[in-house]
């Protein structure tokens, strides 16, 4: 469908149907369906080109911690039998290459605008369209508005003093350059030992002359024993994509894993110890979906397991001391993202790595020469910054989104927390889709799901002859109250995690993702939409 143009004083403005703010998984997916229902879509990408995370993250070791043939769209069988992964954890480049091939496959790119980094959408009730403004001063306006602006998109870096001072090279791990950086001999500082950092650490660790890593918190790291994928494990995938997606969707988190139905102590700790070691053969996330049901609400049986993996942890560090530092003790095993790795404790067995405790001796500033800490100051060539996120609601909120009232999202939500019905909407702002995983799961699978979901209710919305859709105040309410007990019978709100949005100061401490399993959330949105969009008001 062609576009329109409106010219006003500040210039043209172009006419869609929609707007999808954001060119990565969930949006190239939904930029394809959209397009799919005859509507005149762009979508504004703030980079120069598509993957989303798989583009802004290409620091050494980025890769899936999803099974690569769980990861990819499930949508076109086309795809699924054109695309080979070459690793069972897929790294960063691949990553980048294959959501360039869809892209490509599918004719995506004349709808996508690059280096467009939206600055506000504000919500104009008399016409019920949005006004979507770059930071390049351009504008469009469009009935819809769809954000797949990401769940960890929006970057955080701690506000130490002097960051600006700093004389040698500094980045954060989400805008790593294009070009390879060079180690060689360098003095590196990483702050940060997140999942990111986790990654990075083993392989930059072999490069420079020196590491120095700063620790506030440490993780339960898992080992993810990647590998490269067979010939015969490629067909093998092809011929048996229907099977391997019906499993998906109907395991807890739409990954290969179940849960074991048995309460951890009604096991004999011989057969439980037994069990834990078969887990941790096992690649990927199945020491943490696959174990015992109350893992995530008994803390006792959480602090069995968590004391394994503290084990595992001492028996691979040869310094006793450093391995207590590593090892996790003020929070439960699965209350923060559980970060998969390879070979990353032997790092901190080489020579030219130290690991530095910030919670005994905070950071103080960045100097010209480095970091400066309550104890020493430390000279580094490079410094990267491996701080994190402003999770789920930092990339909705860093833009000005107005709704009715001139009411602002970043406004509602430091009030309010974030608020939300279904993940989907969040009263006030009509017509304004969140299509992001809301709930805990393998990514691709639920945004699929989501972007799905938005599609048929802007289908009907259309068909029906409405102008506007949007949650009900009551509807978000018992959404957010239903999602917070869910959240409270877990362990999630024991960490300061991004989970819970406590990374961030300020930021108003609540559970971010839905602790459901990812088949009663895709049931309940199905509900909704059967009994026309309950919940919502039509206009």
């Amino acid at each position: 469908m062609a576009t329109a143009q409106q010219t006003t004083s500040t210039g043209a403005v172009e006419q869609f149907d929609a707007v999808v703010i954001g060119a990565g998984v969930a949006g190239l997916y939904q930029l394809y369906r959209l397009r799919e229902l005859g509507l005149s879509v762009r979508c504004f990408e703030d980079g120069s080109g598509v993957g989303g995370t798989w583009y802004w993250n290409r620091y050494p070791g980025c890769r899936f911690d999803s099974e690569s043939e769980t990861y990819g769209y499930s949508w076109s069988k086309e795809l699924l039998q054109e695309w080979n992964w070459k690793e069972h954890y897929s790294g960063q480049p691949e990553n980048e290459q294959y959501l360039n091939f869809v892209a490509d496959k599918f004719n995506l790119r004349p709808n996508i605008q690059f280096n467009s980094r939206v600055k506000s959408a504000v919500y104009d009730e008399k016409a019920n369209r949005w006004d979507v403004q770059l930071e390049n001063g351009k504008r469009a306006q469009s009935q819809f508005v769809v954000s797949a602006a990401g769940i960890l998109s929006s970057r955080y870096t701690p506000p130490f003093s002097g960051v600006e001072s700093f004389k040698g090279l500094s980045f954060h791990t989400s805008r790593w350059p294009k070009e390879k950086v060079d180690f060689t001999g360098k003095r590196v500082a990483v702050i940060g030992t997140g999942a990111t950092a986790v990654q990075l650490i083993p392989i930059i660790a072999k490069e420079v002359g020196h590491l120095t890593v700063f620790q506030r918190t440490p993780n339960y790291c898992a080992p993810l024993r990647n590998g490269q994928v067979s010939p015969e494990t490629q067909q093998l995938w092809k011929a048996n994509y229907d099977k391997i997606h019906q499993r998906i969707r109907e395991t807890p988190a739409a990954f290969m894993h179940d849960f074991d139905p048995r309460n951890t102590f009604d096991v004999p700790k011989e057969e439980r110890l037994a069990r834990y070691e078969e887990l941790w053969a096992q690649p990927g996330f199945s020491k943490w979906l696959a174990n015992f049901h109350d893992i995530m609400t008994s803390r006792e049986a959480n602090e069995d397991f968590a004391e394994f993996v503290r084990n595992k942890i001492r028996a691979r560090v040869k310094n006793p001391a450093v391995a207590e530092l590593l090892c996790p003790k003020d929070h439960p095993f699965g209350s923060k993202r559980i970060p998969l790795e390879t070979e990353y404790y032997e790092a901190y067995n080489r020579d030219n790595v130290l690991l530095v405790d910030v919670r005994n001796a905070p950071i103080e500033a960045i100097t010209p020469k480095g970091i400066k800490t309550t104890e020493k100051e430390y000279e580094f060539d490079v410094i990267i910054y491996a701080t994190g996120f402003d999770a789920i609601t930092g990339a909705l909120t860093s833009m000005d989104i107005r709704g009715e009232g001139g009411q602002t999202l970043k406004d509602k939500w430091a009030n309010k927390g974030l608020s939300t019905y279904l993940g989907l909407q969040t009263a006030g702002f009509p017509n304004f889709f969140i299509a992001t995983n809301a709930a805990f799961c393998n990514y691709t699978v639920c945004a699929e799901s989501i972007v799905e979901w938005i599609t048929d209710c802007i289908r009907y919305v259309r068909e029906k002859g409405y102008k506007r859709i949007a949650a009900t105040p009551q509807a978000e309410e018992a959404w957010v109250e239903h999602a917070n007990e869910l959240g409270s019978h877990t362990l999630l709100s024991d960490a300061k995690s991004w989970f819970m949005g406590a990374n961030i100061p300020g930021k108003k401490r609540a559970i971010l993702l839905y602790a459901n399993t990812a088949p009663a959330y895709r049931a309940k949105c199905s509900e909704v939409a059967a009994k026309g969009y309950e919940g919502f008001q039509l206009q």
